[in-house]
């Protein structure tokens, strides 16, 4: 019994794993096309692309436009197989990321922190890109359907619920991450039951994907047995040798203990999830880093009242400058004890989803 396949409309992953788009430098066209190679859906982070560009903090837009077509035109080079993008709603180049995304053709917008109520305005032309919000609860899944049908006769082609165990940036009130109420569990059935009323509306059925500290096989097993379709995965992801950020930030991966994974207070006004590193700690101590915002990146950040530039601290860690930065991470990164590739890393999933179904 090998894994089940996940279909999106017409688009047909061998495997139900989808890699999560992992911003500011991590998931590229290396990660997301070998992801795609063995079967998966690879996925290209909008967020901070450009930040290798030399003109990066005087043509942000362009910048970033720029290093999104290459990314996406390196990774189709590689693979023929199925390529999103994940794009942040909250990003203030929200637009420009959507309209080239589609341009090159990727396969799928993956888009989360805010809802995506306009996303089916830039189909356009026949454009076959398909549309997948990023929810937290039923609640805005249900929203999302309503406004999409009301407003453009078109539904989201699926959906990837978050949980509260995710890394980075979370869509939960500090409360409820702990809170047994929000977690995945409880969550995927209430919004597989809240999308199926809209199946079918307009002739399609709405795949639900489970995200956010998934691990293992038994992981993906328990959440296609509660009705989803496929699970997202990030932080496995990291921890491979195809995974684009620099090696150190890949071993903070592997040496963070269970303790060391804690929630922060991101700038940009949301609870995240990261590994504590010696840059935190300052921050923990009220020890400000002092800067000027270069990029503007996110609608939602005060960078006047801000210790910090998430920006800048993410593409530092990307780097393995981690004293001036950190890595965001889901729950269960402590589990992670070595690096390997995302085929080696494809095949102990599926041997353990088919140990949890009782196939070997």
């Amino acid at each position: 019994m090998d894994f089940p396949q996940l279909k999106i409309g017409d688009l047909i992953a061998k495997i139900p794993i989808i890699q999560g788009g992992m911003g500011v430098g991590i998931s590229l066209s290396g990660l997301a096309s070998a992801v795609a190679k063995e079967g998966g859906i690879g996925v290209i982070a909008a967020a901070m692309i450009g930040m290798g560009e030399p003109d990066i903090g005087s043509n942000y837009r362009e910048a970033n436009i720029r290093a999104l077509e290459r990314e996406l035109r390196t990774a189709r080079e590689k693979t023929n197989g199925i390529l999103g993008v994940n794009i942040m709603v909250a990003l203030t180049n929200f637009s420009d990321l959507v309209k080239t995304s589609i341009k090159e053709k990727a396969d799928i917008i993956f888009a989360g922190a805010g809802l995506p109520l306009d996303l089916p305005s830039y189909l356009k032309d026949g454009a076959k890109t398909k549309l997948v919000p990023i929810v937290s609860s039923a609640r805005a899944a249900t929203i999302i359907c309503k406004k999409w049908l009301s407003k453009f006769d078109y539904l989201p082609d699926a959906f990837v619920v978050e949980g509260p165990k995710a890394g980075g940036h979370l869509g939960f009130k500090p409360e409820q991450i702990e809170d047994p109420h929000f977690s995945l569990e409880v969550t995927i059935p209430d919004v597989v039951e809240a999308v199926r009323q809209f199946d079918g509306k307009t002739g399609k059925a709405i795949p639900v994907i489970a995200a956010g500290g998934v691990y293992d096989g038994t992981d993906i097993k328990k959440f296609l047995d509660m009705g989803a379709s496929g699970v997202q995965m990030g932080s496995r992801f990291v921890a491979t040798t195809e995974c684009d950020a620099d090696p150190k930030f890949k071993e903070a991966f592997v040496q963070a203990k269970e303790e060391d994974i804690q929630i922060i207070n991101s700038p940009v006004g949301l609870p995240g999830r990261a590994v504590m590193s010696s840059f935190l700690e300052d921050v923990k101590k009220g020890l400000k880093k002092p800067f000027t915002c270069p990029f503007h990146c996110i609608s939602s950040c005060d960078y006047t009242k801000s210790p910090y530039c998430i920006g800048l601290a993410l593409v530092n860690a990307k780097k393995g400058l981690l004293k001036h930065g950190f890595a965001f991470a889901g729950k269960n990164v402590y589990r992670i004890d070595a690096i390997v590739s995302v085929k080696e890393l494809i095949d102990s999933l599926r041997q353990s989803y088919q140990r949890a179904i009782g196939a070997i």
